[in-house]
Formats: C-alpha cells, sequence, structure tokens
C-alpha cells in the first residue's frame, strides 16, 4: 500500500507525510531529503549544479544513512537541490532508491508513505492514494521564514518570497518530471486549514482508499 505525497515547498505536505505514516504504521520517505543529500556530496566535492557528470556521481552516492546529516536543512543545500533535482540523470539514479522502498518497506511495514514532487506522477504513478498538497505562496513564504528565524536564521519575508517563487518555477517548469498534481490525486490547499484539519481530511482520504486494508 502506497501512499504518494507531491507539492510544493512549505504546503505542509512533510508533517502531513510524517503524522500519515504514524497513524498507518507504515514506513517513511522523505524523497526531497535525497535531493539535499545529492547537493551536500556534491557541495563537499567543490562541485557545481551545472556539472551533470558531478552531480550523477553525487546522487549515486546516497545511501539512507546520509537522510540524517543535520547539514541538509539548512537553505544553501535546499537552494542548491532544487537546481540539481532539474538534472535527468540524477533523477534516474534517484528514481531506483525510491521505487526500492516503496516496493519493499523497511522493518516490514505493510505500506510506505513517499513525499515529494514527482511520486505521484513518475516514481509511483501506480500509488494507491495520492495526494496533491498546495497553499498560497504568500502563505508558504510566511511559513518559510517562521521555521527559518525558530532556527535562528536571520531572514526578510520578500526574500524568502521571491526565493520559493524561484524554486516553484524551477520545479514546475523543468523538463524532466515536472512538479504538478496527478491526474487522479485528491488535491489538499492548506492556505486556510491549520494541521489538524489539513490532517484530518488527508487521513480521511487515504483510509477510504485503502478501506478495510
Amino acid at each position: 500500500m502506497i501512499v504518494a505525497i507531491d507539492g510544493p515547498a512549505a504546503a505542509g505536505k512533510g508533517t502531513l507525510a510524517r503524522r500519515l505514516a504514524r497513524h498507518f504504521d507504515f514506513a517513511f520517505l522523505d524523497t526531497g531529503l535525497l535531493y539535499r543529500a545529492t547537493a551536500l556530496h556534491l557541495a563537499r566535492a567543490a562541485g557545481a549544479a551545472d556539472d551533470w557528470a558531478a552531480a550523477e556521481a553525487a546522487a549515486l552516492r546516497v545511501a539512507a544513512p546520509d537522510l540524517a546529516d543535520p547539514e541538509l536543512r539548512t537553505e544553501t543545500i535546499a537552494q542548491l537541490a532544487s537546481a540539481v533535482a532539474a538534472i535527468p540523470p540524477v533523477r534516474a539514479a534517484l528514481l531506483r532508491f525510491q521505487r526500492g522502498f516503496a516496493a519493499s518497506p523497511p522493518d516490514g511495514k505493510a505500506g510506505a508513505v513517499l513525499d515529494g514532487r514527482d511520486i505521484g506522477t513518475v516514481v509511483c504513478p501506480d500509488a494507491g492514494a495520492k495526494l496533491y498538497v498546495t497553499a498560497s505562496v504568500e502563505a508558504r513564504a510566511e511559513r518559510r521564514l517562521k521555521e527559518l528565524r525558530d532556527a535562528g536564521v536571520e531572514a526578510i519575508y520578500l526574500r524568502v518570497l521571491q526565493d520559493m517563487k524561484d524554486r516553484d518555477a524551477r520545479d514546475s517548469q523543468r523538463r524532466t518530471a515536472p512538479l504538478r498534481a496527478a491526474d487522479d490525486a485528491f488535491v489538499l490547499d492548506t492556505t486556510e486549514l491549520d494541521v489538524e484539519a489539513a490532517f484530518a481530511a488527508a487521513r480521511d482520504y487515504v483510509a477510504s482508499k485503502f478501506g478495510a486494508r
């Protein structure tokens, strides 16, 4: 049983995905961390985002333990990850990791929740439940600003908003696996929803798709 969750940055899909995984006792994979791990390997090797061979080599080095590195959460790595995510060989290298996780969830779990940008459209197009979590770019910028400030990072709203718009453009306009909602996805707009309301809507949708199973 696979739950595919897609959507733009700071829409709330990560929090939602983790809660759904706990609720249904499924394995959880934040696929965005795979691209951040690729970016981190690339940065540590002093590689550039326009060097496809170096980026692919970085992607092939990604392993499960890399996903716990705290440096993955920095804004610099987030921006580089968005750039390398547009590189077809990088996406191909990480596609195998993601599909393997979905096909054989760790720890003997009965299902998997994957959170990303192209899970329902490319990685797991046959997933039993697909959600596309979104929100207005202004709301998402406010959320990201709060995250940064809570982490002690100096940030300006207008800069965060522009970075969000730039990232949205890269994600939605790339040639390979652009960000979009799958045709059969349940679209959940969290602009006006609090965490509990968003979770309830997503939980009920997933339960309706898998039923007694």
